[in-house]
């Protein structure tokens, strides 16, 4: 029982200190690749990068105390990131508080239902995501992440689109309009370190290494360049005014958002009386807000995107301080510092008196130094139910990521896994994660090889990961401020490549072509509903459950005959030739109320096709259950049969089978007497008295096959 509780406890058996050792070095090279990935990951997620590491020191030591495997390495991961981001763009900007604050709940409510899961027995749930749609899913997935840095490779900022592929196209549109060399060859440069490193020697942490080189070289270089001026530093009249519409369309929209907040107890009054005048009224007000917010949204998008297009020239004055002109309006005979200098614009008013400029790299900044404060996340119930069925999504997405790893792990070590106690491990890690500000993790494919080919022998490799991320976080977050911003895209976009796997589709394709084709149309619409995932995914769970349901309602029924290795097969397959009084008709699959009349219909279109039959002989070694409806079918079958002048017998019928023929006295229905264990005896029995053609040999006995087969 304790064990069941305390899993953990199952380490101490045999252990040593040869095993302690090669814990503690497998924990610190897990962290070392960790730490950074963490960081850009959490970039991915749309948070601020040092909520990687936040992420990184609870989940990975709960996850493996309370989980089944243990070289399984939990944390950050690129698809639940890019889950998380394409969960909570609908609810508040990237990185504002608000938020950050969801991430977390959605953390929290992706930990409750992993645990409840886990606790239930509930883990085979997996199951209905099929491979072929996780196929599909992850190369779509890995597509969209690779292209959604390429913003940060090219050192630009554009609005996100409705459509995924119209933000990309904005993307490439501001990429050539202007492109910052330094933070390209940045991000190239860490591409070509970590790519050497790996085809060099696949020990040595490539990611680390590229890291350390590039932050080294932002510091040297004075890699970032930011100022603040005034507004009066601006010489070009143009990027003035549209600076000041910006501010004002911006400024409209708390004002408009004070002013919803201010209908709210007036609509909930007004819905409490059910006067239909009092709700008509509000809905009109809050209609026009609506419209309003709209308009002022749009004004304020399009004066973004101009104001991030105007490229700058700093020129010097006699006191040293810079003013700045449109490039191609710089005074004749002045002298530019050589940098381009462009706007940064976010969502809100920008301060006239301190406008933040851009003349360099973008970098990590400011990480602060210490653990997070430890509080249980807000329970917003209306966001909790919006949330809700993300986290359904991302719980299930994550597990089968994580339960994957652990089994392919497994194979190599001969250990036993429960998928239900991984379960209440990932939940309990996102639960407790979410109290120490971690935005959804899950087990990661990559770092759990490390861990395993660095020798982890138990969980306590986890357990010195987490200790090196709490190390960092208190004395080395200074030395990740000049971290550029494209080195952890160029980490991520490094990271996914593992994920594209073309052959996927090719194999599940071989298997049964619908598997490929839903493979293939989940790839498809991933892409085409970004940054609506979830639409993806539901598509492809939608039309495995529809195939799945088609299948049961056909199920195969064939008609057998004697080959000639003395089998009985599918005579429509093989060409055999079939005996014309005696039918074996065999019905592959549970006979429930879906396919009930599909057996009734075959049945009946065998005694029509042939005029001289006289017996049937169902074979049910291939019907494991059987429902009512089955039942109900099967026994108004035998009395159609034997209303038309044929007989019908059973063989080969499974216990399970049986024992609801005996619950519903259909073997006294049927005769007893015409029951038989298997195909061969109900051939001896049946044969005789059915076949009337003296001298002729019958295909059921002896083999047979038709001219040209």
């Amino acid at each position: 029982m304790l064990l069941r509780i305390f899993p953990f406890l199952g380490w101490f058996s045999g252990y040593d200190t040869a095993k302690l050792r090669a814990d503690a070095i497998a924990g610190l090279t897990v962290a070392l690749v960790l730490i950074p990935q963490s960081m850009a990951y959490a970039q991915l997620a749309g948070m601020p990068p040092y909520y990687g590491l936040y992420a990184s020191f609870l989940p990975p030591l709960i996850a493996a105390l309370f989980g089944s495997s243990r070289q399984l390495a939990t944390g950050p991961v690129a698809v639940v990131s890019l889950m998380t981001s394409a969960s909570l763009a609908p609810l508040a900007t990237a990185g504002s508080e608000g938020y950050i604050a969801y991430a977390i709940l959605l953390a929290l409510l992706v930990g409750v239902f992993q645990f409840l899961l886990g606790v239930l027995r509930l883990g085979l749930v997996v199951n209905f995501l099929s491979h072929p749609v996780v196929n599909g899913f992850t190369n779509a997935g890995a597509l969209i992440i690779a292209s959604s840095q390429l913003s940060k490779m090219f050192g630009v900022s554009v609005d996100d689109a409705e459509h995924y592929y119209e933000t990309i196209g904005r993307v490439f549109a501001a990429a050539w309009h202007h492109t910052d060399w330094t933070t390209f060859v940045m991000g190239a440069a860490a591409f070509a370190i970590m790519f050497g490193l790996k085809k060099l020697n696949p020990r040595i942490p490539n990611v680390l290494v590229a890291v350390v080189l590039t932050t080294l070289a932002s510091w040297a270089m004075g890699y970032e360049h930011n100022a603040t001026v005034n507004l009066a530093a601006i010489r070009s009249p143009q990027v003035v005014a549209d600076v000041e519409a910006f501010n004002k369309a911006a400024a409209a929209l708390p004002a408009i958002a004070a002013k919803r907040a201010e209908i709210t107890p007036r609509e909930d009054a007004a819905k409490a009386s059910g006067d239909p005048a009092a709700i008509l009224d509000v809905d009109h007000e809050i209609a026009l807000l609506d419209l309003d917010k709209e308009r002022a949204k749009k004004e304020a998008a399009a004066y973004r995107a101009r104001l991030r297009g105007y490229l700058l020239a700093g020129v010097a004055g006699a006191d040293g301080s810079l003013a700045f002109y449109e490039k191609g309006a710089v005074p004749a005979g002045a002298r530019t510092d050589g940098r381009t200098w462009i706007l940064r614009v976010g969502n809100s008013a920008l301060k006239t008196d301190k406008l933040p400029l851009i003349g360099g790299g973008q970098v990590v900044g400011v990480v602060p130094s210490g653990l997070p404060s430890f509080t249980v996340p807000a329970l917003d119930v209306r966001a909790m139910l919006r949330l809700l069925p993300f986290a359904a999504i991302i719980s299930l997405l994550g597990f089968m990521e994580a339960i994957s790893i652990a089994k392919a792990m497994a194979a190599k070590t001969g250990q036993r896994l429960d998928p239900n106690q991984e379960l209440i491990g990932q939940g309990l890690a996102n639960i407790l994660g979410a109290v120490g500000k971690s935005y959804p993790a899950s087990g990661s494919f990559s770092r759990s090889a490390v861990n395993l080919q660095a020798g982890a022998v138990t969980g306590f490799s986890s357990v010195f990961t987490s200790a090196t991320v709490v190390v960092a976080l208190f004395f080395f977050t200074p030395l990740l401020y000049h971290l550029p911003q494209s080195v952890l895209a160029a980490v991520i976009m490094m990271a996914v490549i593992g994920l594209l796997n073309a052959t996927g589709f090719i194999h599940a394709w071989k298997a049964q072509w619908y598997d490929g084709a839903i493979s293939i149309i989940t790839f498809v619409a991933t892409l085409a509903f970004a940054p609506h995932l979830d639409k993806g995914i539901m598509i492809g769970v939608t039309l495995s459950l529809l195939v799945f349901l088609y299948k049961s309602m056909r199920p195969r029924v064939a008609s057998l005959s004697l080959t000639e290795d003395s089998a009985y097969r599918d005579a429509s397959v093989f060409k055999l030739a079939e005996c014309p009084y005696v039918a074996v008709v065999r019905f592959d699959g549970t006979l429930f109320f879906a396919n009930a009349s599909f057996l009734e219909d075959q049945i009946t279109e065998r005694m029509q096709s042939s005029k001289s039959l006289k017996h049937i002989i169902l074979a049910a070694d291939g019907v494991n259950d059987m429902d009512a409806s089955g039942e109900e079918a099967l026994s108004l079958l035998v009395d159609r049969v034997r209303s038309a002048g044929l007989d019908i017998s059973l063989c080969g019928v499974k216990e399970s089978v049986m024992d609801v023929m005996k619950r519903t006295h259909l073997i006294e229905h049927i005769g007893e007497d015409h029951l038989y264990p298997d195909l061969g005896q109900a051939l001896c029995a049946v044969h005789q008295d059915s076949w009337h053609a003296p001298g002729e040999s019958c295909p059921l006995t002896s083999v047979c096959r038709l001219p040209g087969a």
